[in-house]
């Protein structure tokens, strides 16, 4: 992978400023894939063991740590997203930045901690109890065994658990505060692994909100490919597809950097700054 330069297929405006074409950002976002692949791995990695230390808490106590881990999540993104758009967009009027933000980041926590963890959990029946957990240790008769459609009757599957709606007192206002402080006070900068953890942990407190079966080593690679997917799009969308969106003449997209450490991302050049 080449360090920040010229990327094939952009063309230069006449400030001599990279614009790239459609190619050029499919490119690009594929690239950006690749390179915040091994921080989704080892972040997924990380979302095992959050759900393996804490399988035997409550029912209440699962659902506090997504009440937690998912409204900082959108604070997150919210910032990043609402601090791009304020920084590069032609509007910049508060009511815009309001609803590219607020829409922003609810559509990309929600995807990522809730509706991709939420399929991964019907695909892996997680939220189905187990016949030993539903029977204990006694024996069956003959005549009753194992999950027929009457199980599924007894033990109907989750449903799915919207934040900025079920918890709308706690998340909404977590956008709105994440709003505020990137019109007032806009940054794209944030360790890039810390964000990783957090929308891990938060796609991971939502699995283990619906698990009732047990966690086998079959179910626990499927949660670690579930929770790759939950935190690879939907972060790429937010950090790399989003501000393709609204770039403007003052901005200059390089060539994917090596350095993925930041939140922000170094081939995002302010034109304005540098010609300063």
């Amino acid at each position: 992978m080449r360090l920040c330069g010229e990327i094939p297929g952009a063309k230069r405006n006449a400030g001599n400023i990279q614009e790239m074409s459609l190619r050029a950002k499919a490119q690009h976002i594929l690239a950006e894939l690749k390179g915040h692949a091994p921080f989704t791995l080892f972040g997924a990695f990380l979302g095992i063991v959050f759900m393996l230390l804490f399988r035997n808490v409550s029912d209440d106590a699962r659902r506090t740590l997504f009440t937690v881990f998912h409204p900082t999540h959108v604070v997150l993104s919210a910032i990043v997203t609402a601090s791009m758009f304020k920084l590069h967009a032609a509007k910049r009027h508060f009511l815009v930045v309001l609803i590219v933000g607020y829409f922003g980041s609810i559509g990309i926590a929600t995807l990522s901690d809730i509706i991709i963890p939420h399929i991964g959990t019907h695909l892996l029946a997680l939220d189905v109890p187990s016949h030993a957990q539903v029977h204990g240790d006694n024996k069956e008769p003959d005549n009753h065994q194992g999950h027929g459609p009457e199980d599924e009757t007894a033990h109907p599957r989750s449903r799915i658990h919207l934040g900025f709606i079920d918890d709308w007192y706690i998340v909404n206002p977590a956008a709105l505060l994440g709003i505020f402080i990137a019109f007032f006070l806009p940054r794209t900068k944030f360790p890039h692994a810390g964000h990783v953890l957090i929308s891990t942990w938060a796609s991971s407190s939502y699995l283990l909100m619906n698990t009732q079966s047990e966690i086998t080593a079959g179910i626990a690679l499927g949660i670690f490919v579930t929770l790759f997917v939950a935190t690879l799009l939907p972060c790429c969308i937010s950090d790399i597809v989003f501000p393709l969106l609204f770039v403007k003449p003052d901005l200059r997209i390089a060539e994917p950097c090596e350095d993925h450490g930041l939140h922000s991302h170094p081939h995002v050049h302010d034109h304005t700054e540098q010609t300063e």
